[in-house]
Formats: C-alpha cells, sequence, structure tokens
C-alpha cells in the first residue's frame, strides 16, 4: 500500500507530499536540524564529498525542498546547478535562503516532477537527492528519469533515511522515530500528518541492498551503498 501524508484524502501521493510540504515550509528547515541533532548537515556534506573527484559541471538537485543539498554541491565548484521541487512553498523558502546568501545567482531553483524532469535526455554530469526519494510517488519511475537525464559516465548521489538494524541502537531509533519525533514535528509544524508520515514513508522505503535493485534496474552500474550514522540513514551512488 502506498504511504501518504493524508490517509483521509483521495488525491495521490504527489499532490498530498506537495500539499503536505507547503503546509511546512516554514517550519522546516529549523525541524530537519533540530530533530537530526544537524547530523544531517553533516551527512550532505559526506554525500558531496563523493562527487569530489567527477568534477560536474552541470548538477541536477531532485526534490531540492529548501536548498540545502544544492548549496552544498557549490563545494564542487560547478557552472550551473539546478534544483527542482514540487512544493512551491519550499521553493520560496529556498529562493528566500539564496538570496540572504548571495547565492540566487549560482543555483535556480524550478518548480518540477521527478517523474517527468523537463530536461533533454544526457544533459547533467551529476543528479542529486537528499530525502527525497522516498517521496516519490512511482519509485522506479522517477529514478528511470534521473539516468535519462544524467550524461554517460555520469553518477547519482542520493542521501536517505535507511533503518538500523542492530540492537540496541535499532530499538532507541524506532522509539525515537515513532513516539518522540511525531510529537515534536506536530507541535512546532502545527501539521499533524508530516512527522507521522516521515516514519511511515521511511518504514515503507526499500533500503540498501534493495534499492541498489532499483537503481540497476533501470540501468545503474557500480552501485553501492554507504551506510551513515548507524544506518539512520545511507549514501547510495550509481553510475551511468
Amino acid at each position: 500500500m502506498t504511504v501518504v501524508p493524508y490517509k483521509e484524502k483521495q488525491s495521490g501521493k504527489k499532490e498530498q507530499v506537495a500539499e503536505m510540504f507547503n503546509s511546512i515550509s516554514r517550519k522546516y528547515d529549523f525541524l530537519n536540524h533540530f530533530l537530526s541533532l544537524g547530523i544531517d548537515i553533516l551527512w550532505r556534506k559526506k554525500a558531496i564529498r563523493l562527487l569530489k573527484s567527477d568534477e560536474p559541471k552541470e548538477i541536477l538537485d531532485i526534490a531540492t525542498g529548501t536548498g540545502d543539498f544544492a548549496i552544498e554541491s557549490l563545494r564542487l565548484n560547478p557552472d550551473q546547478v539546478i534544483g527542482v521541487d514540487i512544493s512551491e512553498g519550499m521553493l520560496e523558502v529556498g529562493r528566500e535562503k539564496l538570496k540572504r546568501k548571495g547565492l540566487d545567482d549560482k543555483i535556480e531553483l524550478r518548480m518540477g516532477d521527478s517523474e517527468k524532469l523537463l530536461f533533454d535526455d544526457n544533459k547533467f554530469d551529476a543528479v542529486i537527492v537528499s530525502f527525497g526519494v522516498r517521496n516519490f510517488e512511482n519509485l522506479e519511475r522517477g529514478i528511470a528519469d534521473m539516468y535519462r537525464v544524467l550524461k554517460p559516465g555520469g553518477k547519482t548521489v542520493i542521501l536517505e533515511f535507511s533503518k538500523p538494524s542492530k540492537f540496541p541502537f535499532k530499538n532507541i531509533y524506532n522509539f525515537y522515530f515513532k513516539a518522540i519525533l511525531p510529537k515534536i514535528g506536530r507541535l512546532v509544524s502545527k501539521d499533524k500528518a508530516a512527522y507521522t508520515y516521515l516514519p511511515e514513508s521511511v518504514q515503507a522505503f526499500p533500503d540498501g541492498k534493495n534499492f541498489l535493485k532499483v537503481l540497476e534496474k533501470v540501468g545503474f552500474k557500480n552501485t553501492r551503498c554507504k551506510p551513515l550514522t548507524f544506518g539512520i540513514s545511507s549514501i547510495y551512488i550509481g553510475e551511468k
């Protein structure tokens, strides 16, 4: 069964995810860093460093949200970074952030559907995603479109939550994720569904070897998975 934020509504996952992120966009950055104790910032840095030797000049950041991963990718000194997202609320916050940081001439944020990317085939040297692929309505279709717009020899780097498997961290993680995180998220964001959806979507996501199989099915080669912080999240790499 597809996991959606608002179970009482009839709209599809894509529409519901956009509505949810529009709802929490103003609180998203604060909650992201607070609920992860700032570790998410380190995860993004580590993921981007994996592209350093590739020296990508054109980068696409999918499900860019407020643009944190796109901003981190500037460390690679690219010529162009484009971020796409289905939530106009998140993009608006992202554009304000870029303007504050004086980066609005370096990164372009656009409305965009991960499953119907409005770019030519073989356009980007790198396609990156942080905490976004589990929100795809059709995971395989979204990954296939990422593969399509990537240049031959290009690389994808995907950062996503995963499920710790070793005791006792697995138990501590599950308690925090299911009992504590939704309450704090609800209190701050005022959206009852958003931070209940988060643990549910992580639980439903095919992490580890199962996600590598999805990457390989659409054509990615030399795939690998790098677990981070006891397996709370993982970095996935694939080449075209």
